[in-house]
């Protein structure tokens, strides 16, 4: 089938933009094959070059692998760490739905490096919400968050299942997310994270811990995040 060019759109574009919508609309299926090199290069009237520059930046994107031998297959949804964003905007940019499951939401007086990196007194009250992050269904993390109980009053295990924490915090105590200081390194599994996440012991998982401050400098949220690493990307841009 000729391709109908857009004008000022290059062709390897095009092909990109009609499979990401093909994944979409869910038409292409995680695991499912994708055109061939060839075929695509036939049916968009262009060269196999031209095709295989539009695969191989699908595959850096993460919507698609390329498995030697066998041909190019739809990725797992993946999420990628570029921005700080909640857990619901990162999957919404993908077009996944997002929900959470409330593992435990209660009081805790003991984490006293934590109420330190929160710069409060190192027995300070803080709320502990434990939470497994799914997209469509699917478990895709298992985050851990502590913030302080005397600031965040009246905080409800059925306000945070509704939605994200960010915008509450936004809506109902005025705060105003600004950034976050971040340390990442890989684990495994343990029995307990690998029957939550649904995976088996010993599963790499991306280890994050963030500190997050609001527009006032102020550090509002401690959160330790344990991300399946089969369905996140971690960005990295290097200058020289």
């Amino acid at each position: 089938m000729a391709n109908s060019r857009k004008h000022g759109t290059p062709a390897y574009k095009q092909i990109q933009d009609s499979i990401r919508k093909r994944i979409e609309r869910g038409e292409l299926q995680p695991g499912d094959p994708v055109d061939s090199e060839r075929m695509l290069a036939r049916m968009h009237e262009v060269s196999l070059m031209t095709a295989r520059h539009a695969l191989v930046s699908l595959q850096r994107q993460g919507l698609v692998e390329r498995r030697h031998g066998a041909g190019t297959f739809v990725s797992s949804p993946r999420i990628h760490f570029n921005k700080l964003m909640s857990f619901s905007e990162q999957l919404a940019g993908r077009g996944l739905d997002s929900s959470s499951r409330v593992v435990a939401l209660k009081v805790v007086d003991s984490e006293h490096e934590i109420a330190a990196r929160l710069s409060l007194p190192s027995a300070s009250r803080l709320f502990k919400l434990e939470r497994i992050r799914l997209g469509s269904g699917e478990p895709f993390a298992v985050e851990t968050c502590y913030l302080s109980a005397e600031d965040f009053r009246g905080l409800s295990r059925t306000a945070v299942e509704r939605g994200s924490l960010f915008t509450l915090l936004e809506k109902n105590y005025g705060v105003t997310i600004a950034h976050a200081d971040e340390e990442v390194d890989a684990t495994g599994a343990d029995p307990d994270l690998a029957k939550l996440l649904s995976v088996n012991k010993g599963h790499p998982v991306l280890r994050i811990r963030q500190t997050i401050y609001s527009t006032h400098g102020k550090p509002i949220l401690y959160v330790l995040g344990m991300y399946r690493a089969d369905r996140h990307v971690l960005r990295i841009r290097r200058y020289r």
